[in-house]
């Protein structure tokens, strides 16, 4: 590897500035073609030449970290601040990515949560909702606030900015109580005083209602707080009937969506209410506890004893857990335990909290009825170094028009999604750009690019066969958009096909050129199908079909920590599909678990034939923007700076680069 204190001690010409800036200047242009190897090998020719500018140490550092060799980039980060380079932004990524290589088993469901922000209902004599009681967070940073006092549902961005909002028919909504999705984007309102439950469209526009007043069955009374089961049958804390009411979602044969199922329980109060796995877990608040019931209705336990809450209300899935909000506090519960964390507090202490759920941005944003409020409250180690910033790409190919593509993160590499232009501030050599734009953010990209990695072990005709099958579903699920790559990883690795995913939908496996292998070095699969993807769709997975055996030197070029840096630091997910049930390696099932991604079986009931949409629905950090510099650019041969600092309420970062304009 590159040891940049060799080099320090070599005399320095004028010729070699010379040759020095000039293996800068196309090293800086070739990292921003994603031509990582190029651009190392320009990086270290300048910094030969020219060893006391530790700015060429700075890209040095970070062509490595998007190569995925995170050790060096830090080593040539730590040398450049040792001598006084970069300040205290230098100092902070080095912190960053320092402990995002240390292994953190932490779980955030019982850590820590502190409140930072806030959004008043009422503010200047201007009514923005009243009294709300429930929150929807939705995968783009926005969330759904059902305003129980002021009659409508409301939704706001990330900096609580009210977008629009909705009163339902055209007698508007009796008492909104609770808000929830479907798998098809449409939501369902419970209405306390209007007894029903009111079907919308994704964008809030009044669909149907069912229920209606009483005590029989399919009536309700006081209906408050909902959930789904994986079959998106709807269960209704039926607060006035002391019972579950349960909905079809019209997925089950000769059942129409809002069609009464039947009952369950025998409740003082039922309030909050939540499916994990199939089991339905409901509170009573007046008993302060938690039971425990199949979605059929059939008792089978306690989970919190009665008396150990004081007054729950709604109850929200968070992976494992129930995050439950009890008077002021926010709670989590173990459902294999029963053991009760408390997360935060919010509000003053009379505040009345109805409903808290977790964002795509891992916030929990908490309703307080009582004093018209919306609280985002955050785990505590995000307030400390803030957020993570990267400005990945510049273009300057339309100088002065300049366009940049920029990441950001938390400190744990989850995407901050929902940003808007007023969040952002860029400057060049600290002057505003002019004609600034913001182009949007990539979250909303609705469609992907995917290179399958097919781990060609020596395959026998069933898995061969199955191998067909999983190729072409994926390429069905992409619905003709994008661009698909297949890679086989043979003997040697060979790039079979990039094009259209609708030429593979009839793929064979006959077809492929590599060949096959005993010991498949899989790790140089995985990295040729990563650079086929490296430029295109800002959505982009590698897929790697695989019978699962854990064959020796299948990561003996690039360590499974590097893999996974490589296909982080780029923003690609990694997902698997098994030819056999349950059958992952552990090198696979490691990279899969430390990006984002999951695995599939390839004959599971519901097929692949939703992995396009898995992979677009992956929350994304990167924006875009664009704006018209007023810099000299001495014929395109001078470096340009340009910053960058990113708010959001309590919480900012910032980064710094560079650039040069084509040469004239």
């Amino acid at each position: 590897m590159f040891n940049p204190l060799l080099a320090q001690e070599k005399a320095i010409s004028p010729a070699d500035l010379e040759f020095a800036e000039e293996d800068f200047r196309r090293g800086v242009q070739s990292y921003y073609r994603g031509s990582y190897n190029d651009a190392l090998l320009l990086f270290e020719n300048a910094y030969s030449y020219n060893p006391q500018d530790n700015r060429i140490l700075d890209w040095l550092g970070k062509a490595y970290y998007r190569s995925g060799i995170e050790g060096t980039s830090l080593q040539q980060w730590q040398v450049a601040s040792d001598a006084g380079y970069g300040g205290l932004l230098l100092q902070n990524r080095i912190d960053i990515v320092s402990n995002r290589r240390v292994s953190q088993d932490s779980n955030e469901q019982t850590s820590s949560f502190v409140e930072v922000g806030n959004f008043p209902g009422y503010n200047n004599g201007n009514v923005y909702f009243s009294q709300p009681s429930a929150v929807l967070p939705l995968s783009d940073g926005t969330f759904w606030v059902v305003a129980y006092g002021s009659n409508e549902i409301v939704k706001l961005d990330v900096n609580g900015h009210v977008l629009y909002r909705v009163q339902g028919t055209l007698a508007g909504f009796d008492r909104p109580m609770d808000i929830i999705k479907l798998d098809d984007g449409r939501l369902l309102v419970s209405e306390y005083a209007g007894d029903r439950i009111s079907l919308l469209s994704s964008k809030g526009d009044f669909i149907s209602s069912f229920g209606e007043k009483g005590c029989d069955d399919g009536c309700l009374l006081g209906p408050q707080y909902m959930a789904l089961d994986s079959s998106e049958n709807i269960f209704v804390s039926d607060f006035g009937n002391g019972r579950i009411s349960v909905f079809s979602s019209g997925k089950t044969d000769n059942t129409e969506l809002g069609e009464f199922l039947f009952s369950f329980g025998n409740f003082t109060a039922p309030s909050g209410i939540a499916i994990i796995n199939d089991i339905v877990y409901v509170a009573d608040t007046v008993k302060g506890s938690i039971d425990m019931y199949d979605i059929s209705g059939n008792y089978l336990g306690v989970l919190v004893q009665e008396g150990s809450l004081n007054h729950p209300e709604s109850m929200k899935k968070w992976e494992t857990y129930l995050l439950c909000v009890d008077g002021r506090q926010v709670i989590t519960i173990d459902t294999v335990t029963g053991a009760i964390y408390k997360t935060a507090n919010a509000g003053l202490s009379d505040t009345k909290l109805t409903c808290a759920a977790v964002d795509v941005n891992n916030n929990i944003i908490a309703t307080s009825f009582s004093d018209s409020e919306i609280f985002l409250i955050s785990p505590i180690t995000e307030l400390v170094g803030g957020m993570f910033v990267q400005i990945e790409r510049v273009n300057s190919d339309n100088f002065p028009k300049v366009t940049l593509e920029v990441r950001v993160e938390n400190r744990k590499r989850q995407p901050i999604v929902g940003l808007r232009a007023n969040n952002f501030l860029i400057t060049e050599n600290k002057q505003i750009g002019q004609e600034y734009e913001f182009d949007g953010a990539f979250s909303s990209q609705k469609l992907c690019d995917i290179a399958i990695v097919l781990d060609n072990s020596n395959l026998d005709t069933t898995a061969q066969h199955s191998m067909e099958l999983a190729v072409q579903e994926i390429a069905q699920s992409m619905g003709g958009k994008g661009t698909l790559t297949i890679v086989s990883a043979g003997e040697i690795p060979v790039l079979e096909y990039t094009g259209s995913p609708t030429e593979m939908q009839n793929f064979t496996y006959s077809s492929l050129k590599g060949v096959a292998g005993n010991q498949v070095p899989i790790d140089l699969g995985i990295r040729l199908a990563a650079t086929t993807i490296m430029n295109g769709n800002k959505k982009r997975s590698i897929v790697c079909i695989t019978e699962g055996h854990d064959y020796p030197n299948r990561f003996s070029s690039y360590g499974l920590a590097d893999i996974s840096a490589y296909l982080n630091n780029n923003g690609i997910y990694f997902c698997a599909v098994t030819l056999q049930n349950n059958a992952l390696d552990a090198g696979l099932n490691y990279i899969t678990s430390q990006t984002p991604g999951k695995s599939y079986y390839v004959y599971r009931a519901e097929g692949l034939t939703n992995i396009a949409n898995d992979i677009i629905d992956i929350p994304c950090g990167l924006y875009q923007f664009s704006y018209v510099s007023s810099q000299s650019t001495d014929f395109g041969r001078k470096y340009l700076p340009v910053e960058i600092e990113v708010y959001l309420l309590n919480s900012s970062g910032r980064d710094e680069t560079g650039y040069y304009a084509p040469l004239e």
